[in-house]
């Protein structure tokens, strides 16, 4: 069984997972290739179905699979308790780490990875992540589902294979909090809807923008080439954004990633969906990141939380916006 210990010091709560550290590429050397890099015994590929436990959801195009939502074979948070802290003595608290935890294959190919979606697959991508989103706020057990996507070996990826997880959650995690507080604190509004509107005028970090989605490399970008993703559309939750916005939201993902792709290569990157959390009914706005591994977080960044970025914004949306991926 999963378990979550709270740290004092931050107040942030940390899962320990056993069991994940049976996958087979955990802890190979640097130079390890991700497992499978052929795609030969790649357990998302069709034909090996058999290979992950049955799929809770699957999307169909030309009479075969186009994606798949799959039960995570070495979840990280699994279960059905209702959350509740215990007290170990005077200092450790911990609790049981409940929830769900899914893999998204969004798409059957191994060697076509996001940025090369056709607009109705991208957007179609976004309409499961809507399904399995109201899914999770339905379940009584979980208050917040953190989707990712982890490329490359450098961000995370332990299969080669283009896929996404989806982590039913039964906290909310302090990055969601403090996002959170800054909505909360905001005088003028909306935080992001203001971003938008101040981030046109100035015209100097966007990448690109239409009348649905803005995509830019954000003011206080604390890594080379950091993006951020904006839908128009004000909704805290992602599950009740409109079809059209998704739809486009969809698109300008696959679109941003053609660009970071275009200007610095085949990078690691990690994507990570920021919405409200699933009772919330304070001020929010839903977002996407997208953080590029080019750089390695050393002794001053994990000591003070500080980040250290070697390129500003402004260069990293010119670079980008130089680039021919489409827009």
């Amino acid at each position: 069984m999963s378990q979550m210990r709270l740290n004092p010091l931050n107040g942030r709560w940390v899962t320990i997972v056993a069991e994940r550290a049976k996958r087979p590429s955990d802890f190979a050397d640097r130079d390890h290739s991700i497992e499978d890099e052929s795609g030969e015994n790649c357990p998302f590929c069709p034909g090996h179905e058999e290979s992950t436990p049955a799929a809770l959801e699957t999307t169909e195009a030309d009479g075969t699979w186009s994606m798949r939502v799959v039960p995570n074979l070495y979840p990280a948070f699994v279960g059905d308790e209702v959350f509740a802290v215990h007290n170990l003595g005077p200092v450790h608290v911990m609790a049981e780490a409940s929830g769900i935890h899914e893999v998204l294959v969004f798409t059957p190919e191994h060697d076509r990875g996001l940025d090369q979606l056709d607009d109705q697959h991208a957007a179609e991508m976004m309409d499961v992540l809507k399904r399995r989103f109201a899914d999770h706020a339905a379940t009584p057990q979980v208050r917040y589902t953190q989707a990712i996507v982890n490329h490359g070996r450098e961000a995370g990826a332990s299969v080669a294979h283009p896929h996404g997880q989806l982590l039913g959650l039964p906290f909310v995690p302090g990055e969601i909090l403090d996002e959170e507080r800054a909505f909360a604190r905001f005088a003028g509004g909306c935080l992001l809807c203001t971003t938008i509107e101040a981030e046109i005028a100035a015209d100097e970090r966007v990448v690109f923008v239409n009348d649905d989605v803005l995509v830019l490399c954000p003011y206080w970008s604390g890594a080379p080439y950091e993006l951020l993703i904006i839908p128009r559309q004000h909704e805290p939750h992602l599950q009740d954004a409109s079809d059209a916005s998704l739809d486009a939201v969809g698109i300008a993902l696959r679109d941003a990633i053609g660009h970071l792709n275009q200007a610095l290569g085949d990078v690691a990157f990690n994507i990570g969906f920021h919405t409200a959390p699933h009772k919330h009914t304070g001020q929010y706005h839903w977002h996407i990141h997208v953080w590029p591994n080019l750089v390695t977080q050393a002794g001053f960044e994990r000591g003070t939380g500080v980040m250290i970025n070697i390129v500003p914004p402004e260069q990293a949306a010119n670079d980008l916006r130089a680039t021919h991926a489409p827009a």
